[in-house]
């Protein structure tokens, strides 16, 4: 078969996606994650009586156990698939991934299989996100003279 033809075959069958209802569901599931986090951290900070940067903590924390719990369950993929960015963009996302990882390979034993795979997706995360941190903490070093 040819490659033009293969090409036209390809773009027939490969499905649209609507980028403006994804991004209004993205906007919108992404709002009410920041809503989430936010009642999670006046509820800490109410009922634990703890301070904002410890309920910030706390909020993440919980934020990260319920996106590896959904995932468990199996019904993360699901809500992921109608929200798009709005909930694979925050820390969620990132505990979906490995969590997602882990379970895949789980059989393969906890070094060989869990251990070595779980962070085969999320890896290239850590490593720019360290990378960058680095970078721009140099140029704020630089431009200001580490006085901010």
């Amino acid at each position: 078969m040819e490659q033009k033809k293969y090409n036209e075959i390809v773009k027939k069958h490969t499905p649209k996606e609507d980028s403006l209802k994804n991004g209004f569901w993205a906007f919108i599931s992404g709002g009410i994650m920041g809503m989430i986090g936010q009642f999670l951290i006046t509820f800490y900070v109410r009922i634990l009586d703890v301070t904002t940067t410890e309920a910030t903590s706390f909020m993440i924390i919980t934020l990260i156990f319920l996106g590896c719990l959904f995932t468990c369950l199996g019904f993360f993929d699901n809500i992921v698939n109608f929200c798009k960015a709005g909930l694979f963009v925050p820390i969620t996302g990132f505990a979906h991934a490995m969590m997602s990882a882990a379970l895949e390979y789980k059989k393969e034993g906890m070094v060989t299989g869990i251990g070595a795979s779980m962070f085969k997706l999320t890896g290239s995360v850590i490593i720019f996100g360290v990378v960058s941190a680095y970078i721009f903490g140099m140029l704020r070093y630089l431009l200001f003279g580490g006085n901010i």
